[in-house]
Formats: C-alpha cells, sequence, structure tokens
C-alpha cells in the first residue's frame, strides 16, 4: 500500500469495503448505538486514513450507523481533498428493522472537475484517525477516555498481541469465535481495573443529535467541529436561535473543554450579529426534563429595555413562583455549583452577568420563555408556548435561509 499511497498522483478510493469498524470512526461526530470499548480496528483506522475512501462501508457491528463526512485534509495547512463518509450496516433482515442496504449514485473521482471533488459539505468535521498534536493531546484524551478504551489486542481475524501462548509473535493466529461471528477476549472482562464512565448516551431517539434521523436538518444554520447553530423552532423573535452540541450532551456542566470553547466562539459571533441589527443577546439554559443540551440565545432589542430591566424581569417572576434565582459571579464556573446531574436553570447576560436556579421538584418548562415574552420584556405573552408558534415546513425554510445569510458575515465556520 506505501508505493500506492505515497505516489503524487494518489487522490484516494471511491469505495472502501471492510468486515470490520476502523476504531474511533465516531471522534468529532455522532456516537454510534454499539459498545464503542470493543468495536473497531485501529489497522483498519490507519487503512482509511490512508486510502481516503469516499465511502467506507463495514458491516460486523450489526448496527446501522451513517457517520457525518469527515476532512482528508488539514485546514489552511494542506491543500483542500474530498471528504469520506463511512457507512456502516446491519444484519440483513434483522428482527429490529434496521438499515441494511444503501443504494446511491457514485461518479468515479477521476472523471469528477477537481474542485467540484473537493467541494466541502456543510456538516463536515474533523479526520477522527488523525492523532492529536503533542499540545493538545491531553484535551483529546478529556474528549474521548469517557467514550472508549484501549483496543483490545486480539482482533477479529488476528491476534496482535505480542506474546501468545508460547510464541513470542502470535502473528496469524485466528481468534476464537464466541457463536455469534464476533471473537470476545475473555481476559478483558477479569482482572481489569475498573473503566472511565463511558460517555451518556440518549436514552431513546434525540430531536438533538446532528446525526439522528429525527434532526429537522432545514433549521440548522451553522455547523462547527462541535457544535451547531439551528433555527429555535416556534422562535419567540425571528433570530431566536439553539446552540447546540453535535454529540449527545445533557447539560453545559457535561461539555468537553474543546465543545466549550466553540460554544463560546458562536456566543460571541451572535453577540455582534444581534448588535449590527441594534439588539442585546440573551442566552438561557433548562437543564431539567431534557436529554440533549439547548442553549437558547435570543435577541431583544436595545431601544426596548436595558439589560437591568431583562435581570429583574427574571428575578421578579422567579421570587413570584417561589423560587429563589441567584447572581452568580461573572467568570465563576458553573460546574462549580452544578456538578453533571444537577438539574439547573441558568441565565447568561449581555453584561456578562450570570443568573442561576438550582431546581428542585418542580419546575414551569416555558419559565425562560415567558420571562421573555412578558410584557417587561418583549411585551409578545402569546408566545410565550413554542407550540403556539409553530411554522410550516416551508416558512421555517424560508426563514432559516434568510437567517443564514444575514449570519454569514459573522460565521466563524465559514473563515475555518
Amino acid at each position: 500500500m506505501t508505493p500506492l499511497t505515497s505516489s503524487s498522483k494518489f487522490k484516494g478510493v471511491d469505495i472502501l469495503l471492510t468486515s470490520q469498524w476502523p476504531r474511533g470512526v465516531w471522534h468529532y461526530a455522532n456516537n454510534p448505538e454499539v459498545n464503542t470499548k470493543l468495536c473497531g480496528s485501529n489497522s483498519i483506522a490507519s487503512l482509511a486514513d490512508k486510502l481516503k475512501p469516499r465511502y467506507h462501508f463495514a458491516a460486523l457491528e450489526g448496527a446501522h450507523y451513517e457517520r457525518l463526512p469527515y476532512r482528508n485534509h488539514v485546514v489552511l495547512q494542506e491543500n483542500a481533498q474530498h471528504v469520506s463518509r463511512f457507512i456502516a450496516l446491519a444484519a440483513v433482515n434483522n428482527p429490529a428493522k434496521k438499515k441494511y442496504l444503501y443504494a446511491f449514485n457514485i461518479i468515479p473521482m477521476k472523471t469528477i472537475d477537481p474542485a467540484e471533488l473537493v467541494k466541502q459539505p456543510q456538516d463536515v468535521t474533523e479526520n477522527p484517525y488523525r492523532c492529536p498534536t503533542k499540545d493538545k493531546m491531553d484535551t483529546q484524551k478529556t474528549a474521548f477516555s469517557a467514550t472508549e478504551e484501549e483496543e483490545p489486542a486480539n482482533q477479529y481475524f488476528f491476534d496482535l498481541s505480542k506474546k501468545q501462548g508460547g510464541g513470542s509473535r502470535g502473528h496469524g493466529r485466528k481468534r476464537h469465535s464466541d457463536g455469534d461471528g464476533r471473537g470476545r477476549d475473555q481476559q478483558h472482562h477479569q482482572g481489569q481495573p475498573k473503566q472511565p464512565r463511558r460517555h451518556p448516551q440518549p436514552s431513546g431517539p434525540c430531536w438533538f443529535c446532528l446525526a439522528s434521523p429525527q434532526v429537522e436538518k432545514h433549521l440548522v444554520i451553522s455547523i462547527g467541529t462541535h457544535c451547531y447553530l439551528a433555527l429555535a423552532k416556534g422562535g419567540l423573535t425571528p433570530r431566536h436561535v439553539l446552540i447546540l452540541p453535535i454529540g449527545h450532551y445533557q447539560s453545559v456542566v457535561d461539555l468537553s473543554s474543546e465543545v466549550v470553547e466553540e460554544m463560546e466562539k458562536y456566543k460571541s459571533a451572535l453577540r455582534k450579529f444581534y448588535k449590527s441589527k441594534g439588539e442585546r443577546c440573551v442566552l438561557f439554559e433548562r437543564n431539567y426534563r431534557s436529554q440533549h443540551l439547548q442553549l437558547q440565545v435570543v435577541p431583544v432589542p436595545l431601544n426596548r429595555c436595558a439589560t437591568e430591566d431583562i435581570k429583574e424581569a427574571f428575578m421578579v417572576q422567579a421570587q413570584e413562583q417561589q423560587m429563589e434565582m441567584m447572581e452568580i459571579p461573572e467568570h465563576t464556573d458553573l460546574k462549580q455549583i452544578a456538578p453533571p446531574g444537577t438539574p439547573y436553570f441558568y441565565v447568561e447576560l449581555d453584561s456578562g452577568e450570570k443568573l442561576f436556579y438550582r431546581i428542585q421538584k418542580h419546575f414551569p418548562l416555558q419559565f425562560g420563555r415567558e420571562v421573555l415574552a412578558s410584557e417587561a420584556v418583549l411585551n409578545i405573552p402569546t408566545r410565550a408556548d413554542w407550540k403556539e408558534c409553530k411554522q410550516s415546513k416551508e416558512e421555517e425554510e424560508e426563514s432559516c435561509k434568510q437567517l443564514r445569510d444575514d449570519f454569514q458575515p459573522y460565521d466563524f465556520t465559514w473563515d475555518e
């Protein structure tokens, strides 16, 4: 393979078929419904990284998984290349009726116009197989330690351990099957230290994991590496948006450092965008009876009310409902106040002031909208419930297109 991939004329392959999944293919993207502790091969990952397939199909895990497309180049450091797509298919006629067929048309890359070939789709992510540089290693470990462990030495066909039985190499030795077509390393469950906690998985269909079939992709405005921006369904105003993590995270306090960093970039971009429209930015999060983080971002006209008025509106309405909302120092990390798993309501004002309420038992689900829709702020009380503000899909598509065009000059993902 080395002579092939080292040639300057080699651009990649159109289709790669493997039995095993590549190890870590889920990095930077949506999590598959498989046990990532035991899933995938580093050898296949290395193969996919070098061959740069436009489509990579695998089926050994018996699960359907379509990963977001990923780049095969480093932005601003290497020439643009085509993207790769990984698709895993379930077993034929499986009882759960998971997808086991994939039909598509593909034009060989050698016949495609080079400029057309390297076009990057809006939902493209970083390459999942590229090793992090030394200065990013600690951050990278934090991001992935909760979702996976070291790859077991035993593979589906061959044992990759240095010693096996009496031999010193052990290569070429078949792995024993446990009856379902997949081998198991019996020692993995015996005498091993306790493994890191796995990254939380959605308990059911998730409307906000970007790769989920339930996501209404026509509402998406911008997609970064770790987060994306979407038009709020039934928004309070035409520019009411959500900042959401691409992967499955329940709340802000669960986020890894690189997701937090990109979320802050979206906040900064939105503040500049709203300011250009004569508006101030109010953010709030309800970590209660929700399984995927939704950071609500609502613009309020500067001439409508001051930041102090918005702050007072939250405090007063909380007090009216016997809720003690507290102000927290501007630079205080929310994780210090609300450990993961703590239900809470959180507000961030454009002044940098932050309001916090630790939810005890019951909490009005529309509280944030009710405050902002009240007479004291936007004075649109009939829009407090998003279900009363629904638009047709065609209207949503038009609203999203307009907002996407307006936001583009402030969208940092275009620069990257």
